[in-house]
């Protein structure tokens, strides 16, 4: 019998991850067996030939399986990528997504661009892994702005894990964390921007939700209540008590609430709201002027 090498488990598990299903499948063969192996992705292709030990194919049977029975392969490694970083990841905090990108990639240009944004003082409500907290901190220091970010969660096991991604990516000194609910750590603070990727699935698509997604991440962290709107109608409604001037409230969303966000937003006295669209093209992203 042929040898079980790289190419080979690559290339059985690509097979088996597509008949599942799972999104993309080659990269997520790649990132159990690299996890497996402790090395590189790339270092992978550098030997393709390599046979695996007993040990080590018994260790990558047992992760593809489980992501077989439809654990995210995030969890399973300990990491997952976001704006061109591996952050650390567990069950007590959400996966980020590429979607999430659009908001960070939309404060960076507008700081960029916009007078009174240049060094700003950023609120992230619901960091979670800390995500969007340290990858502004971190671009905006390359950029030479002296910002600042407060990262806020209502759990400590997912504040953990939001300080040791700002640990490992040089910019715990640039983040202050504070557990609380919602904007109560933020209380007697103004801010450049109040950013939040909070919970906003409704309850009419829960039963639409991936069971990889559904039954292993925070559900705390993932639904929004009958409408969506549960968290972000307080984060619309009292930002401009949080807000300087100039300031921007951004938030993401679920495509189905676009009008919705709209309208509060405009009703609670923001200006100039819109819904940016993310990578897919769908309406994901409110940012509304204070």
């Amino acid at each position: 019998m042929d040898p079980w090498t790289t190419k080979r488990l690559l290339q059985w598990t690509t097979q088996a991850f597509e008949q599942k299903g799972i999104d993309s499948p080659r990269v997520c063969a790649e990132m159990l067996l690299a996890h497996v192996l402790e090395q590189p992705r790339l270092k992978l292709y550098m030997d393709p030939n390599r046979p695996a030990s007993e040990l080590e194919r018994a260790a990558f049977r047992a992760l593809v399986e489980r992501a077989l029975a439809d654990e995210p392969v995030d969890y399973l490694v300990g990491q997952a990528p976001f704006f061109s970083m591996m952050l650390k990841v567990s069950p007590a905090v959400l996966i980020p997504r590429p979607s999430t990108e659009t908001l960070v990639e939309h404060i960076l240009q507008h700081a960029r661009r916009t007078p009174g944004f240049a060094n700003p003082r950023i609120a992230d409500v619901g960091t979670g892994s800390g995500a969007i907290a340290v990858a502004l901190a971190k671009q905006l220091a390359k950029s030479g702005s002296d910002a600042t970010v407060i990262a806020t969660d209502l759990h400590e096991d997912a504040l953990a894990v939001a300080r040791d991604n700002a640990e490992t990516q040089g910019v715990a000194d640039r983040i202050d964390f504070r557990q609380g609910d919602l904007l109560e750590p933020l209380r007697g603070e103004r801010l450049t921007y109040l950013v939040s990727n909070p919970p906003y699935i409704p309850d009419h698509e829960w039963d639409t939700v991936e069971p990889n997604v559904k039954d292993h991440e925070p559900t705390h962290a993932l639904r929004g209540g009958a409408n969506g709107l549960e968290f972000l109608r307080p984060l619309i409604e009292q930002a401009k008590d949080h807000l300087a001037d100039p300031g921007q409230l951004v938030l993401e969303i679920a495509a189905c609430q676009k009008h919705e966000v709209i309208a509060l937003a405009t009703g609670h006295g923001l200006r100039h709201p819109a819904v940016l669209v993310d990578h897919e093209k769908l309406p994901r992203v409110l940012v509304a002027d204070g």
